[in-house]
C-alpha cells in the first residue's frame, strides 16, 4: 500500500486520536470498575465501536436492562447515524471490499473528516477514507484497553468518571446552543426531559422523553429548518 497515502490518512486523523484516547481511556476505567476486564474492553470497542453507547452500556450491563430498553436505547442514542450517513450513500456505493467496514467505522468524528470529500490527488479516495476510518477505531481501541489496564493502578480517586460522558454532552449541547440564531429545539429538550423525569421518575424518564422529542422535533422540521 502507498506509504504517502497511510501517511497522509494517519496525519488527517491525528486531530481525532487526542480526543478518542481520552475519552477511551474514560471508557476503560468505568468497564473495569464495573468488573469488566481488559478483553470485555476491546471486544466492546473492536465490535460494537459506539462511543456515548458503549458508556450508556455499562450502566445497561450492570443494572441490569431488559433486552427491550436495551435494543431500544440503543437505536435512541444512535439514531443520529441515520441521517448524517444519509448522505454517505450515494458516496460509498463503489467502495467495494471497503464498503462493510466504511458503513461499520462511520463515527460522528469520522464523518467530519471523510465527508469534505477530500483524498490525495491521483489515489483511491476508498482507500483513503478507509485507512482514516481504520485509524481512528486503532485509537479508540488503544485508549480503552489503557484505561482497562491502568485503571487500578492511576493515583487519583476516578470515582467521578461516570460523569465524564455527561460532561460531553453537555459541551457539545452548549456549542450547539451557541451556534445556533434559533433554540427552539434545545429548549423543547429541556422542558420535555423535565417533565418526563416528573411523571416518570429518575429511572424510567430518559425513553419516554427521547420518543416525545423525536416526535416535536419530526412535527417541527420543515419550520425548525428554516429557522436555522
Amino acid at each position: 500500500m502507498n506509504k504517502n497515502l497511510i501517511s497522509q490518512a494517519f496525519l488527517k486523523s491525528l486531530p481525532i486520536m487526542v480526543g478518542y484516547l481520552v475519552i477511551g481511556f474514560g471508557f476503560g476505567i468505568l468497564l473495569r470498575d464495573a468488573g469488566y476486564g481488559l478483553l470485555w474492553a476491546i471486544a466492546m470497542s473492536l465490535f460494537i465501536y459506539a462511543g456515548s453507547m458503549q458508556y450508556v452500556g455499562v450502566s445497561l450491563i450492570t443494572a441490569p436492562a431488559t433486552l427491550f430498553m436495551t435494543i431500544l436505547t440503543t437505536f435512541m442514542i444512535n439514531a443520529r447515524h441515520l441521517f448524517y450517513s444519509i448522505s454517505m450513500i450515494s458516496r460509498y456505493k463503489d467502495a467495494g471490499k471497503f464498503k462493510p467496514y466504511l458503513i461499520f467505522a462511520l463515527t460522528d468524528e469520522t464523518y467530519a473528516l471523510v465527508s469534505d470529500n477530500k483524498h490525495p490527488k491521483g489515489n483511491d479516495r476508498y482507500v483513503f477514507w478507509f485507512l482514516i476510518s481504520l485509524f481512528n477505531h486503532f485509537y479508540w481501541i488503544l485508549g480503552t484497553a489503557f484505561g482497562s489496564v491502568f485503571a487500578k493502578s492511576l493515583p487519583f480517586d476516578t470515582s467521578g468518571i461516570t460523569f465524564s460522558m455527561t460532561a460531553i454532552f453537555v459541551a457539545a449541547y452548549t456549542e450547539q446552543w451557541m451556534a445556533k440564531k434559533h433554540r427552539i429545539s434545545a429548549i423543547i429538550g429541556i422542558l420535555v426531559t423535565l417533565l418526563a423525569r416528573i411523571i416518570f421518575g429518575s429511572d424510567m424518564f430518559l425513553i419516554p422523553s427521547m420518543l416525545v422529542i423525536a416526535a416535536i422535533l419530526l412535527l417541527l422540521r420543515t419550520k425548525l429548518s428554516k429557522g436555522d
